[in-house]
């Protein structure tokens, strides 16, 4: 019992701080449209959530049809570890998220303790980030502006950043909660230019609807982002079709006053493949939106051989 409160005491402090906080910037962390497949870009506590080895990659397009737009890289792989009787999950994270002259550069490892509760599983993960913020000056074209206050040579800098999370996970529902950028860097490029990296916070959960056609099952998600100023929520609904060691599935997302979002995706013969285009609603036109793709591969692990960790042939989710 008191393991229990400890648990309940640590979420509320989590979500009252996220609620709580009111540094004012904008939002500084892409999120991509498959979260759901992606959880530990958000949230620590997700990796090795199930006994697998996961590797995952997303490239995802931003402001179609305008020059300079940007895009976001990611890879990423995690994977469960039996140490005796307790479980664990390590991953590592690389991020590239590109704009105009500017880049944010992400470099993350990640740790998780695993133990049952309440029927479910249980999870407290933290982790280490190397973040790096670039500038290419020498790319700027100013016209006759020549301001002298914008710098004309390339700059970097890099910052040492950490976060943690929580992640409980059920039969039929997932649900976690993290908080990032504990440490609130100030990344300083050159002498006289700075980037102030503020606290954020997430909450994203799922839940499966399994329907009287056992091939099928309604799967709606939420991811709620809140940054110190702007909030987003990402509410999203998938129709997925399983049968024969194959999954299809199908979907739509909203976000109020940014976004909507078609989906579609599956996995064959042990890869993830996925599609979306995030159609703006903000005031930039429909078309002016983000395509993405996902890729991803699972691969099973024997974690009740003895502690060992052996793999076995690829399972389907």
């Amino acid at each position: 019992m008191r393991s229990i409160r400890i648990t309940l005491y640590i979420i509320g402090v989590l979500a009252a701080t996220m609620v709580a906080s009111l540094s004012a910037f904008a939002q500084q962390d892409p999120a991509l449209s498959h979260y759901w497949l992606i959880e530990p870009q958000l949230n620590p506590a997700a990796v090795g959530r199930s006994p697998q080895l996961n590797i995952t990659a997303a490239i995802q397009t931003h402001a179609a049809g305008y020059e300079d737009g940007g895009s976001t890289m990611y890879a990423g792989a995690d994977m469960a570890l039996q140490l005796g009787r307790t479980r664990h999950g390590i991953g590592a994270i690389f991020q590239n998220d590109a704009i105009g002259l500017f880049s944010h550069k992400r470099f993350t490892v990640q740790y998780a303790y695993h133990f049952k509760l309440w029927g479910g599983t249980f999870s407290i993960g933290a982790e280490a980030d190397m973040l790096n913020e670039s500038l290419n000056g020498s790319k700027a074209d100013l016209g006759d502006a020549n301001d002298p206050a914008f710098p004309t040579t390339d700059l970097s800098g890099s910052k040492f950043d950490a976060s943690v999370g929580l992640y409980y996970m059920h039969r039929h529902w997932n649900v976690g909660i993290a908080m990032q950028h504990l440490t609130a860097p100030t990344i300083y490029l050159g002498e006289t230019n700075q980037y102030k990296v503020k606290s954020a916070y997430n909450l994203m959960g799922g839940y499966n609807i399994p329907l009287r056609n056992s091939f099928y099952t309604i799967t709606p998600s939420a991811l709620l982002r809140y940054d110190g100023a702007a909030f987003r929520a990402d509410i999203t609904a998938r129709v997925q079709y399983n049968h024969a060691k194959k999954q299809l599935y199908a979907g739509l997302g909203y976000s109020p006053q940014h976004s909507v979002t078609g989906f579609v995706g599956g996995r064959f013969h042990g890869i993830d493949l996925g599609y979306s285009y995030e159609a703006n609603t903000s005031g930039m036109g429909l078309g002016a939106g983000q395509h993405e793709i996902t890729l991803g591969y699972h691969l099973d692990l024997n974690l009740s051989k003895k502690g060992k960790n052996v793999h076995r042939s690829v399972r389907w989710l």
